[in-house]
């Protein structure tokens, strides 16, 4: 009998590369299996045409928050519905944990529903199966307790990701003739987890191999702060440039990845790059490139500061924990490969 399965992480990023080990262990104990993921519309590339998937549900949350699009959003919410109950899963998994997430799986025809206990905005309250996870634990981790509790042995932490033939070539036209370069991701959704674009073009002066910043077209100002002061180097600036399988193809091309704590960093982690990690207001131990501590390609530089971790997303004043990270030391951890 062919098992039927939904996965529902929609977003972030990070988020969706931390559910991919999932993903390789549910389908290695159920190879016959259908998989559906739910994904948010801006994410969605990262997973197009994946061969454990079965069929993305696409959620076009962001235009859901206009107040303007509310016929539509009320047609695609109905929609989405309608189809969730006509596939009769036999088994919905919630990776996200909020309120969004839990009416998915409310909505859908299942067997089984199955999250985390301490998910938020009360949406365990919508799951069969409620999985107790440890709070300090990785967030792949937390993931693959999820398929543990549904009967997925875990024998090997496996990222099924790899870069499309069509997003290499796409890449190899936008660098040209470079062939080694260094990957600079200078963004994060959150403020105050970006280094000064300063000290990234201070490190980009030190360095005589090509920098590629990378990013989406709302980082393109903080590109061109890097560039405007950075000196001696050939810069190139994809900011906006790549879809997300572009943007893997050309992480996986890189000698090295320098980033702050973001989803490009998590997608460099999964390739298994040698990758310099800058953290500030976030845990590494929690959300840091999987693996960090016992890597040795993996490098976490974090200041010793008192108030870190603190999970503000904006309120700092100082932003101590980053501006305190030193160009010098970012500039040594990168030696060894350069």
């Amino acid at each position: 009998m062919l098992m039927k399965i939904l996965v529902i992480k929609p977003s972030s990023l990070g988020d969706v590369i931390h559910a991919l080990p999932f993903l390789s262990a549910v389908k290695e104990r159920f190879p016959d299996s259908e998989i559906d993921w739910v994904i948010s519309k801006n994410l969605r590339t990262i997973l197009e045409g994946h061969p454990m998937i079965h069929e993305l549900l696409i959620l076009n949350k962001d235009e859901w928050k206009s107040f303007r699009n509310i016929p539509r959003t009320a047609a695609e919410i109905s929609a989405l519905n309608r189809r969730l109950k006509s596939e009769h899963y036999d088994i919905v998994v919630d990776l996200q944990g909020l309120l969004r997430s839990g009416l998915i799986a409310f909505s859908a025809s299942a067997t089984q529903k199955v999250g985390f206990y301490d998910a938020r905005e009360g949406s365990s309250f919508f799951y069969d199966n409620k999985v107790s996870v440890n709070g300090s634990v990785h967030a792949v981790d937390k993931c693959l307790e999820v398929a543990r509790a549904i009967g997925v042995p875990v024998n090997k932490v496996k990222f099924p990701i790899q870069s499309a033939r069509d997003a290499r070539k796409k890449v190899r036209e936008l660098l040209g003739k470079i062939e080694d370069y260094i990957v600079v991701i200078p963004s994060a959704r959150w403020i105050t987890k970006r280094w000064p674009a300063e000290n990234f073009a201070s490190l980009i002066s030190k360095i005589s191999m090509p920098c590629v910043i990378a990013g989406s077209s709302a980082d393109k100002e903080i590109a061109q702060k890097i560039i405007d002061r950075s000196s001696g180097n050939a810069v190139i600036d994809l900011c906006g440039r790549t879809d997300l399988k572009e943007l893997t193809a050309l992480i996986e091309g890189a000698r090295i990845i320098v980033t702050n704590d973001s989803g490009p960093m998590h997608i460099a982690a999964a390739l298994d790059k040698p990758t310099i990690a800058i953290f500030g207001p976030t845990d590494p131990v929690k959300t840091g490139p999987y693996g960090w501590q016992k890597n040795s390609k993996l490098k976490v530089i974090r200041a010793a500061v008192p108030c870190t971790p603190c999970r503000k997303k904006r309120g700092c004043k100082e932003f101590i924990c980053m501006s305190r990270i030193s160009v010098g030391e970012v500039y040594e951890a990168l030696q060894q490969y350069i």
